[in-house]
């Protein structure tokens, strides 16, 4: 704490003490004031500007230290200066002690609560900004909230400071004026419960709930403009139509068919969406034919025959193709139909916001969901289009292995096949913009994967930029640009793996005036609503996270709110949200790093335990990689777990289920893990945050203890 705020501290610590110490409450009880109006109303009368000042200061003192006494200045600013000048003097005087009070909540205590609960915060500010007003309104006007905890806890969230003062000054009106007009009758009040009667209180409540239902009938109001123009169908013939078939889209119409609603699924393309067809299945697939080549060619580590596998590509490219034609039925026609779901193969336009027309087809729907998904983003290089290139989603269709592969991009998907294209013999050359590959994740990650994506033989090029592709000397060439200097790359194929965008166009969105973000993707609420109430998005679509199991999470959200909206709403819960790359080593993440961490200011322990020592992983040949967990400093709450080594895409299951249902380490400590496995290695970075944070006073007790009881 700086020596601003420490002095700030010290004296409302001094003034607090002194009210207390030297019994100043005393003189704002209710008895006391009575015995004095009279001698208190003479001198006012006598001197109408300095007893206004005297009072006016004395209020704002008492509100700002949060001080006991507001309801009987109150009173007594009635009784002294009448209806309408106390009225006047008591609205500005607790509207500026209140903003007071709030600020040096803020500025004493607001960081300090952020770094340590930011993340549980998070949600709160939002919504703070978004409806603050209506919520402070409603707190103002309600005296079952105390005035100085208002002003405290508001303090703590993002609220604008000259917000606070405006609607504290009209909110807190209401309930001055009956106050102040008590008391210009203070003389004859015998006690405050006459004031503080229960249906004052009732009456003030009801009146609290006005700004909420305001807000709702406001909100009700903007919905209906949404729709001015269009004319809503008087029946449906469906209650939700849902707009692809990738993961979102399929668990929507799932949900929709298992709660027995009538639902329409529409996929012009694939069933399976883009996870299925071109992303998750294929590349792990593809994953799992380079990590065999490169298990055999360890086979002397292991005490077997050096053997130099050949890599018949066209029979790899084979195997992905069945993997995929193996799980279609997972996604199929034949076991939505068979679910409940009405499955229509074909090009879907929105040309209503209850409305879709199927390739001449017209169905109208009381909710429909936009399950789009995205595709691979292709910059405007230069000459890109000429010389030809591979995007995740073309790649599959490649027979054989390319002798020369640029890969352009260094997140998950662009690591994934960089990796897996080197191990099956392609020579290849990573090209990464920024300072270093799988930026997301903490530098010495990186800096792992990489080193290892070069044992296998990659060229990572970071901090590169490609400018433009062309043709020299009859072969392809990657104009890149480092450090103020151009120089080419050969290549025989290049992969395109920069980032994907939300797949918006084409189908009705822009006619009919769906809201996008700056990013592109659909515009959506808390609650997976577009700008049109009745019109939902999930998945890469709607964002924020690009991934199959988010879609199906968001899935839920959406048909549960479209089906039963107007009785019962959810919004999306996105608290703990887990990810994996499949590269080697995997890298599992769920919760924050430490680059996040220090990006949101948020307090926190570091507590690691290397892989390289556990008895599994080096009987396996896999000693390598770490659990690194992150927790509130002094606590076993857990902010973010990474894991990276072998299977951590598996292990990472547990430390999402300990954030979920909150879980701390000594609950993962104190679990049985069967010996010896992978997972210990989870059990043993509690262990070592339990040796970081043990109570050291305590076990000096307990030596002593002991060394008494041995005599």
């Amino acid at each position: 704490m700086n020596t601003k705020k420490l002095t700030i501290v010290a004296v409302i610590a001094g003034l607090a003490l002194a009210y207390f110490s030297l019994d100043l409450g005393r003189f704002f009880e209710f008895d006391y004031i009575k015995s004095q109006q009279a001698a208190l109303q003479g001198w006012v009368d006598q001197n109408p500007l300095a007893g206004s000042a005297a009072f006016l200061a004395v209020y704002v003192l008492v509100a700002a230290l949060s001080l006991p006494g507001a309801v009987v200045l109150t009173l007594l600013g009635g009784a002294l200066f009448g209806l309408w000048w106390g009225l006047l003097l008591v609205s500005f005087a607790s509207s500026i002690g209140a903003t007071l009070a709030f600020l040096v909540s803020r500025h004493i205590l607001r960081d300090t609560v952020q770094s340590k609960f930011g993340d549980r915060l998070g949600a709160i500010n939002d919504g703070v900004e978004k409806d603050g007003p209506f919520y402070l309104v409603t707190l103002r006007l309600v005296p079952l909230f105390p005035f100085w905890l208002v002003n405290l806890a508001m303090g703590l969230t993002g609220i604008a400071t000259g917000a606070f003062y405006l609607v504290s000054q009209l909110a807190m009106l209401p309930g001055t004026f009956v106050f102040v007009n008590a008391g210009t009758q203070l003389a004859s009040i015998d006690s405050l419960a006459g004031i503080l009667s229960p249906g004052l209180l009732f009456s003030f409540a009801l009146l609290g709930i006005f700004p909420l239902v305001a807000k709702k009938i406001v909100d009700a109001f903007r919905a209906r403009r949404v729709y001015e123009g269009w004319e809503k169908p008087e029946k449906f013939d469906r209650d939700m139509i849902v707009i692809g078939a990738g993961s979102g889209g399929l668990v929507s119409a799932y949900i929709a068919a298992a709660v027995k609603a009538k639902v329409t699924l529409v996929e012009k393309h694939k069933m399976g969406g883009d996870c299925l067809n071109f992303g998750c299945v294929p590349s792990k697939a593809l994953i799992r034919s380079a990590k065999q080549r490169k298990l055999l060619s360890r086979n002397p580590e292991f005490g077997l025959s050096e053997v130099s596998p050949d890599v018949d590509f066209g029979a790899v490219m084979k195997r992905v193709h069945k993997v995929i034609e193996r799980i279609e039925p997972h996604d199929s026609v034949e076991r939505y139909t068979g679910l409940g779901v009405e499955v229509m193969q074909g090009s879907a336009k929105i040309v209503s916001p209850w409305a879709v027309d199927i390739d001449g087809t017209v169905l109208t729907a009381r909710t429909i969901v936009i399950a789009s998904g995205a595709e691979p983003f292709v910059p405007p290089i230069p000459g890109l289009d000429e010389t030809g290139y591979l995007t995740s989603d073309t790649i599959w269709n490649l027979t054989e292995l390319p002798k020369r592969l640029v890969v352009l991009g260094g997140g998950p998907i662009g690591s994934e096949l960089t990796q897996s294209f080197a191990r099956l013999g392609s020579d290849v050359t990573q090209v990464e913009m920024l300072p270093r590959i799988m930026i997301r994740e903490d530098e010495e990650i990186s800096a792992l994967v990489q080193a290892n994506f070069e044992r296998d033989g990659v060229t990572v090029l970071t901090d590169t930029r490609a400018t433009a592709t062309r043709v020299e000397n009859g072969e392809k060439v990657l104009v890149c640009e480092r450090d103020g200097e151009t120089f080419t790359v050969p290549f025989d194929a290049i992969l395109v793996a920069v980032g994907r965008k939300a797949r918006t166009s084409g189908f009705g969105l822009e006619d009919i005036g769906v809201a996008l973000t700056p990013r592109g993707t659909v515009a959506v609420d808390d609650y997976l609503r577009t700008n049109f109430p009745n019109i939902y998005a999930v998945g890469d679509v709607a964002g924020p996270y690009q991934f199959t199991h988010t879609a199906a999470h968001q899935a839920w959200y959406a048909a549960v709110n479209g089906l039963f909206s107007g009785f019962k709403s959810f919004k999306v819960d996105y608290r703990v949200i887990p990810w994996a790359t499949f590269t080697e080593p995997e890298v599992a993440r769920v919760g924050i790093n430490e680059i996040e961490a220090r990006e949101q200011n948020i307090a926190f322990d570091v507590t690691t335990f290397g892989i390289d020592d556990l008895d599994r992983a080096i009987a396996d040949g896999e000693a390598h990689g770490f659990v690194k967990v992150l927790t509130v400093p002094g606590k076993d709450t857990i902010l973010g777990v990474t894991i990276v080594g072998e299977h951590a895409g598996d292990l990472i299951a547990e430390y999402v289920l300990a954030m979920k249902h909150k879980l701390g380490l000594n609950k993962v400590l104190g679990t049985i893990h069967i010996y010896p496995t992978l997972a210990e290695a989870n059990k043993y970075v509690a262990g070592e945050w339990r040796r970081a944070n043990q109570p050291t006073k305590l076990l000096e007790w307990v030596g002593k203890f002991h060394a008494w009881r041995r005599g």
